[in-house]
């Protein structure tokens, strides 16, 4: 289903925002908005193992980025939970998305070797002795080639790797590994006056990323259990110049955890369900973060120069029991989070869920919880009392009812509610809540905001709450597949001045129409279409500056687009010829998006995007 989403590169986070409760900030980028929630308030986890963020050119203290780095290739099944999820995840308010890897194939060595729209790379997999298999792949952009050659001063490249291997111990233990890795770098090329003025909005972001861990699970006659040790490493390099290659802004950090967790569920009858965990996590994080005198747009003056090497440790234990009566399902439980870095450092929360089928079709649902969430470390370090921020906080309420009208088709209709505590707020821009930053590069037309480079209170608050209907119709003996979406939201933030005011983030409609049509195992089309509402951004004044008074007053206007695919297959003795053709905004409606001021023409001016665009790939599979 991932694979034949148009417009989706085939990457898992582009597939899922096409889900109901789903915003995007951008066409082309991955920062996803979940009921309301931030980019920051998202967990990904691969094959049991957390990882920070899963996208190329990350936000630091965020989870965006144009581009995962998540092999399609390799992945088997995905879990992505909009809200009201069980205690066993924690340290994310909004979203929770699983992904598991697949096992190399058993029988013999095999592989693919693809070139796609933007990237090409070598799949290898295959057996590893008796009870054993691995998977491998290297993959890089030809965007740099692309870009270079039409004259772009601003070239992106990346590599990214993924191998994993799996081996079956006997009858009841298995042992899984993976590894992930992506290099991320930006090259600038100032050879005319417009390149030095381009590239001195941008924020280069080169970055290395190394994700991994080891799983042992365990079956037993009443249950399993799993031990997971994970590491992840994260090193940032950002640097932004002016016109005359002075500094703006550098920021060099790296963050390094290290996890074990632990997992159990057991059947004490046969309707009722014990599950319990506890996980440690040794954190050490080190930054030298330079910020000059920097005037925002506002009239705000920041100057930060700070360096930290900081070893830090967290912790979570859960306890859930779930029980079963006729129709009636019941979930109970709470999650314990510690973070000794903070001064409020620990929280406790309950979350409950049920369940009653109320005919052999119809199912209504309910959930109520508290979830709790650490500040980003990058928030920590700019200025000393930004270590007495709490976790923050959202109180989640969701009520819904499923319909199977056939084994192939469900419809669904839910009803949430967030109420949002203790957010970051800023002290020198007293209308910015950080809910409202992570989303793009974070450079200085967002005054580097989603870093925290001011000082931080727990003092933001804010809802988010909305309607969502979803009718979904599988793949099945009728050879059609679809989806509709449509979302209705509301979210409002406020910050220390006591003013609410929408969140930049908020989109108070979308809709998702997509689909195709299986004709045959060689021949596949499907399209989609999308339309959102227009989010809030502050205008500018004729002089180029903004008016804290009208923050977040202006919206953009609607966009819509509509996306085709259409898939052929050759089938031969030993091998597979695959090739698409992928058509993105087929009728050139161009995207609007928040203007910028051009401080050399004096006037604002609509951000040049991207219209049609058309892209092939082909890949062999042997």
């Amino acid at each position: 289903e991932i694979r034949r989403l148009p417009g989706g590169f085939e990457d898992v986070l582009r597939a899922v925002s096409i889900l109901p409760g789903v915003a995007r900030v951008d066409g082309g980028r991955n920062d996803i908005i979940a009921r309301g929630g931030a980019p920051s308030e998202n967990l990904y986890i691969v094959d049991g193992v957390e990882i920070p963020n899963i996208n190329h050119f990350g936000t630091q203290g965020s989870a965006g980025g144009p581009l995962s780095f998540i092999n399609l290739d390799f992945v088997s099944s995905t879990l992505f939970s909009t809200g009201g999820f069980g205690p066993r995840y924690g340290d994310r308010l909004s979203s929770v998305l699983q992904i598991d890897l697949r096992d190399g194939r058993t029988d013999r060595p095999g592989g693919k070797l693809t070139l796609s729209a933007s990237q090409f790379g070598v799949n290898l997999e295959g057996p590893t002795g008796p009870g054993g298999s691995f998977l491998f792949s290297a993959r890089r952009s030809y965007l740099d080639f692309i870009f270079k050659s039409a004259g772009f001063g601003f070239v992106p490249e990346y590599w990214d790797f993924t191998s994993g291997w799996r081996y079956r111990l006997g009858r009841s233990d298995d042992l899984k590994v993976v590894a992930i890795a992506a290099l991320d770098n930006v090259n600038f090329f100032n050879d005319t006056d417009e390149q030095v003025y381009d590239n001195s909005k941008i924020l280069g972001s080169d970055q290395t990323q190394v994700s991994g861990g080891v799983t042992w699970r365990h079956l037993f006659p009443s249950g399993y259990s799993s031990l997971t040790f994970g590491q992840s490493y994260t090193e940032f390099r950002y640097g932004q110049r002016d016109t005359l290659q002075n500094p703006i802004f550098t920021n060099n950090s790296i963050e390094y955890e290290s996890s074990l967790r632990a997992d159990m569920l057991f059947q004490a009858a046969p309707s009722l369900e014990l599950s319990l965990g506890v996980q440690g996590k040794r954190v050490r994080f080190s930054n030298d973060i330079q910020l000059p005198q920097f005037t925002t747009p506002f009239g705000d003056s920041l100057a930060v120069a700070a360096r930290n090497d900081t070893s830090a440790w967290k912790a979570g234990a859960y306890v859930q029991l779930s029980g079963r009566h006729s129709s009636l399902t019941v979930n109970a439980g709470f999650r314990w989070n510690i973070f000794n870095l903070i001064s409020a450092s620990s929280s406790l929360d309950p979350r409950f869920s049920a369940s009653v089928r109320v005919s052999p079709r119809v199912t209504l649902n309910a959930s109520a919880g508290r979830y709790s969430q650490s500040p980003s470390y990058v928030w920590l370090v700019s200025y000393p009392q930004n270590r007495g921020l709490k976790y923050l906080t959202a109180d989640q309420v969701v009520v819904g009812i499923d319909y199977g009208a056939r084994p192939d088709t469900r419809v669904t209709l839910e009803m949430y509610l967030k109420q949002y505590r203790d957010y970051p707020v800023s002290l020198t821009q007293d209308f910015l809540v950080l809910s409202n930053t992570g989303a793009g590069f974070g450079g200085s037309e967002e005054s580097f905001s989603s870093f925290g480079v001011e000082p931080l209170v727990s003092r933001g608050s804010g809802f988010a709450r909305g309607v969502e209907l979803s009718v979904s119709k599988k793949l099945s003996e009728v050879p059609f597949y679809g989806l509709l979406a449509v979302s209705l939201s509301d979210t409002r933030f406020t910050a220390l001045d006591g003013v609410e005011r929408p969140s930049s983030f908020d989109q108070r409609l979308v809709v998702n129409i997509g689909g195709g049509y299986y004709f045959n195992e060689r021949w596949e089309a499907s399209a989609r279409f999308r339309i959102a509402t227009g989010r809030p951004f502050t205008p500018f004044l004729p002089d180029g500056s903004r008016d804290r008074a009208s923050y977040n007053s202006r919206r953009l206007d609607a966009n819509h687009s509509l996306d085709v695919r259409v898939d052929r297959r050759w089938f031969f003795d030993d091998w597979i010829l695959i090739a698409y053709v992928d058509i993105q905004n087929i009728y050139n409606k161009r995207p609007s998006r928040v203007p910028r001021f051009n401080e050399r023409t004096g006037r604002t001016e609509e951000e040049e995007s991207i219209g049609i665009l058309p892209s092939i790939g082909i890949s062999a599979e042997f």
